[in-house]
């Protein structure tokens, strides 16, 4: 296995890859802008985009405490419902009389709205505490999470799984040196889902109850005062942390998954 190196091709390759995105937002941006101007959009309907960025540098000094606030929560809740999905995984993997009798009932789970959640769980908890929020942003990454895992731990080859056997290794030797790094490319495309659903988890959570401090109350609040540029900036904030956790975990895979081709430096 080669260490992976960065190199400037690959560099030119990912930035490559970037301009697209950016060619689409930035078009996306001026037609917002232009769409406004030219039809008279309301801005309680939709602000402009300069609005929203100078709401956003305006309040700086409230957006960006909240939305850390809030994405703790995220952090929270994506440790808890990551590291929940890969346990029921790897139980649900080995004793599958018990993975018949809990997947219809985690199924279920995951088809209920979150917003049916939210209630339920700030009455449990404190609806000023975290906890609740970070409930709320486990149960959305846990089903995505544990249904990539199983399906990374059951993908190997049986062939593997023979070989193993034939020099004695124990089922936690074979999960350890088969299994799990044959799941880790699955695991890691569940996290970046769950990445982007434990901020959503959260800021929904935070509608329902939560402290002054979050952005989803700010946002919330701001908007029933119509001040929709400010409520606009927080989602700005919201969306800028999302992306990092995103970017963070697809930045982990890179260094942990070397062997996989979209990792491999061209």
């Amino acid at each position: 296995m080669s260490s992976y190196t960065i190199t400037p091709g690959s560099v030119g390759r990912q930035a490559r890859e970037w301009v697209p995105a950016i060619a689409v937002f930035v078009l996306a941006i001026a037609v917002w802008q232009g769409a406004i101007a030219a039809f008279h959009i309301q801005q309680f309907l939709l602000p402009k985009p300069t609005a929203i960025v100078s709401a956003f540098w305006d309040q700086r000094h409230t957006l960006w405490p909240a939305g850390w606030y809030t994405f703790k929560e995220a952090l929270g809740g994506f440790a808890l419902g990551s590291l929940g999905g890969i346990a029921a995984a790897t139980l649900i993997g080995r004793f599958r009389a018990l993975g018949n009798a809990l997947m219809p009932i985690a199924i279920a789970a995951n088809a209920i709205p979150i917003i049916a959640f939210a209630p339920i769980f700030n009455a449990w908890f404190d609806p000023l505490s975290p906890n609740s929020k970070m409930a709320i942003a486990g149960v959305l990454c846990f089903f995505p999470v544990m249904v990539n895992t199983l399906r990374g731990l059951t993908s190997v080859s049986p062939r593997q799984i023979e070989l193993m056997r034939s020099y004695a290794a124990s089922d936690l030797t074979i999960w350890r040196r088969v299994r799990f790094p044959t799941a880790l490319p699955f695991i890691f495309t569940a996290l970046k889902v769950a990445s982007v659903l434990a901020m959503i988890g959260a800021v929904v959570g935070e509608y329902f109850g939560g402290s002054y401090d979050a952005l989803g109350v700010l946002i919330r609040s701001k908007a029933q005062i119509l001040d929709f540029q400010t409520a606009w900036a927080g989602i700005l904030v919201a969306s800028l942390l999302g992306i990092a956790l995103y970017l963070a975990v697809a930045l982990t895979e890179r260094a942990v998954v070397r062997w996989a081709p979209e990792n491999r430096p061209s």
